[in-house]
């Protein structure tokens, strides 16, 4: 890790973390490029074989795998019913350009589960090449067991490399998932068969809430929404970022452009037509460039993003590959200048605090 990057990514935290994040990074915990050695393919582990002129990777926590900085997931076009004519070919084209991780949850595609199944008829030919990660929604043993004994046959795969219990939003979630026949239980006995390699944990709505989940488990990764708007409401890289750190978790970042939100190049549909109870009525004021650029700059493993098409597939990648990390005053300038769309941007938070 040079010390340009270090300067630059320390500086986006508090002083008070910055020791911490300092022994991360001296660990290879949270950012590194590619490594000609790393990972031997075996039956159960992704093959961690990066090709010339690919992508930085950065160590996923502990579980020793060197993922890219860019990974897939599992919505947009990968969601949608009956889309297997654009779907199937975005995920073939995302491993022949170096992605080596795809993330899907047994909720994308509604009660179908398109994302899951569009994937696995890429798995069956391409399982080796991609750590895997999808999640469960259910709070319970038998609920969770369940979703994954579906989530195996429709990713058709033996095994998925992370399982993640998805979107704890508030304390029930925690109290019920690691109480008597809550899903944790799944969770460990699925390990322990292993039909799961590491285990993880999401979510999208209040620190606190994702700060208890890894306080009373240690989970492997977490997935947590990061983009520019993140310090202005219920912050995730104000306290949670740093304990997971300090935990030497996998950081994967999520909500990158805010389905969009950010973007200047969004145009918000009607209001009418648009779900949930906070509406866009005016464009992002960033490019896609930027958003993935401070959230890179930030101690993550790697950023998933879903795409509607190909084209927006590659254009991440090409941002990825050049990435360079922002100074400290860029990434101030880009939270001041998310302020205007802050609200809309994060839509999936928490309000009435």
């Amino acid at each position: 890790m040079t010390k340009k990057n270090e300067d630059a990514i320390t500086h986006c935290l508090d002083r008070r973390d910055v020791l911490k994040l300092g022994a991360a990074a001296a660990a290879g915990i949270v950012v590194g490029r590619i490594d000609a050695t790393a990972g031997e393919s075996t039956s159960m582990q992704a093959e961690n074989r990066a090709p010339a002129g690919s992508m930085p990777t950065r160590n996923l926590g502990k579980t020793g795998f060197r993922v890219g900085i860019f990974s897939l997931g599992g919505q947009a076009a990968i969601e949608q019913p009956d889309n297997e004519k654009i779907a199937v070919p975005l995920l073939q084209r995302a491993i022949e350009l170096g992605i080596n991780y795809i993330d899907t949850s047994a909720r994308y595609g509604g009660e179908a589960r398109w994302s899951e199944k569009y994937i696995g008829q890429v798995m069956k030919e391409r399982r080796s090449q991609v750590f895997l990660a999808t999640k469960s929604h259910d709070r319970t043993r038998d609920g969770s067991l369940k979703l994954l004994e579906t989530s195996l046959k429709l990713l058709q795969t033996d095994h998925v490399d992370l399982w993640q219990i998805h979107a704890i939003s508030v304390m029930e979630d925690v109290d019920q998932a690691f109480g008597a026949g809550g899903a944790l239980k799944a969770f460990l006995e699925a390990r322990d068969q292993k039909l799961v390699r590491f285990l993880g944990v999401t979510g999208h709505t209040d620190p606190e809430v994702l700060m208890e989940a890894i306080r009373r488990f240690a989970f492997d990764t977490i997935l947590m929404t990061l983009n520019p708007a993140d310090p202005h409401h219920l912050s995730f890289k104000k306290d949670l970022l740093p304990l997971a750190v300090e935990r030497q978790m996998g950081i994967i970042g999520m909500k990158i452009p805010s389905r969009g939100r950010l973007l200047s190049s969004w145009t918000p549909p009607p209001v009418e037509q648009q779900r949930g109870s906070i509406k866009a009525t005016s464009p992002g004021t960033l490019t896609m460039r930027e958003v993935m650029r401070y959230a890179l700059t930030l101690p993550v493993s790697t950023v998933i993003i879903g795409c509607d098409s190909i084209a927006q597939l590659e254009e991440n990648v090409a941002i990825a590959r050049d990435f360079t990390p922002l100074t400290a005053s860029q990434l101030a300038d880009i939270e001041k200048r998310a302020v205007p769309v802050a609200r809309q941007a994060l839509f999936y938070r928490r309000w009435d605090a």
